[in-house]
């Protein structure tokens, strides 16, 4: 493992997920955090937003105090949109550099998908092929390759971990499959109660974009480049009235050839070398508690009432796997690190 320091700056540093990544970024033996960027309380200590932080860290500054001849890696935690206006600025002139995205500015790789969903055009389409969508147990062999990281979605995260490994092995029927996800209000950000106005908003469960969330393009693509094959699902998220944390239920029909144990063991052997996917016993209880702030994944296959029917849970907690852990651990995968370093 390289002595080296890896000297960061974190663009969008005041939000949930920004704050939870330099939480963890300030305990990484290979992290040298240069500047923290944000757009307002400029000039504040980051221990003002985040208590937990105790390390003594650069104040709050504008982008354009960052001396990019001394970057290594810039982690950007941005609206959509704007990850890909400051990555086409400095791409080009500073070479040196690697960007990990975590917004959806370079997940989808079709513009056209993108402007659908997104509501933008894409100001960074010619770096899209530089760009790699990154689930780190799914990229740990060729991420390195790349300079722009294109860090998942929480619920695509919770749902393609348990189902890729499966339609991979035609263990399952693909015609039909039913994703159920609840999800923290953390996963809407800071600007929540302007993306939500249902009523109680944080005392109640509220079932929202069943036909057209943003993710389903993400999740579309990314089975169709796994398996070459068009996969029919629904998914309905749902927001819960707790701060974080992700359970992903997805109801399955079984191919003939194809049972809840050998689900389960596929799962097992796919996932036998990665610490972070963490593979229960068979119908047991799954519930968010014990992966909230971890960057675990845990699965549990059930068997139901019907015999060929069967539902898998994946808990994450949105933040962390679901989005800033998963990012350092995509920065470990790219500096040729453990995948684990930071993260225990």
């Amino acid at each position: 493992m390289s002595k080296k320091k890896i000297n960061i700056v974190v663009i969008g540093a005041t939000g949930y997920t920004g704050l939870d990544l330099i939480y963890l970024l300030s305990k990484h033996p290979k992290a040298n955090i240069i500047n923290l960027c944000a757009t307002k309380k400029l000039g504040k200590k980051i221990n003002f937003f985040d208590k937990r932080i105790k390390k003594k860290l650069p104040k709050i500054s504008s982008i354009k105090k960052v001396n990019w001849k001394k970057i290594n890696l810039a982690f950007l935690s941005l609206p959509n949109g704007e990850a890909q206006k400051i990555i086409k600025k400095i791409y080009y002139k500073y070479q040196n550099i690697k960007f990990i995205d975590l917004s959806a500015d370079f997940r989808i790789r079709d513009r056209k998908k993108y402007k659908k969903y997104y509501k933008k055009k894409h100001k960074a389409t010619k770096l899209i092929k530089n760009s790699i969508y990154a689930i780190s147990e799914f990229v740990k062999n060729e991420i390195y390759k790349y300079r722009i990281i294109a860090n998942p979605g929480c619920y695509p995260t919770s749902i393609q971990i348990p189902l890729i490994p499966l339609i991979k092995k035609n263990l399952i029927n693909t015609k039909n499959i039913t994703i159920d996800s609840k999800s923290g209000y953390s996963g809407a950000g800071k600007n929540l109660e302007k993306k939500f106005k249902h009523k109680n908003l944080y005392y109640s469960t509220f079932a929202y974009s069943t036909k057209n969330h943003r993710h389903i393009s993400e999740i579309e693509q990314e089975f169709k480049k796994h398996t070459k094959k068009n996969i029919k699902f629904t998914f309905n998220p749902h927001i819960l009235p707790t701060f974080r944390g992700i359970l992903t239920s997805i109801y399955i029909e079984l191919r003939k050839n194809s049972s809840s144990k050998k689900i389960r063991n596929e799962l097992i052997k796919y996932y036998k070398n990665d610490k972070f996917i963490k593979i229960m016993k068979l119908n047991s209880e799954l519930g968010s508690g014990n992966v909230l702030n971890t960057n675990n994944c845990e699965i549990s296959v059930c068997n139901t009432r019907i015999k060929n029917k069967i539902v898998i849970f994946a808990a994450i907690d949105n933040l962390i796997k679901g989005a800033s852990g998963q990012a350092i651990q995509n920065m470990n995968l790219l500096y040729k690190h453990p995948a684990s370093l930071g993260l225990k």
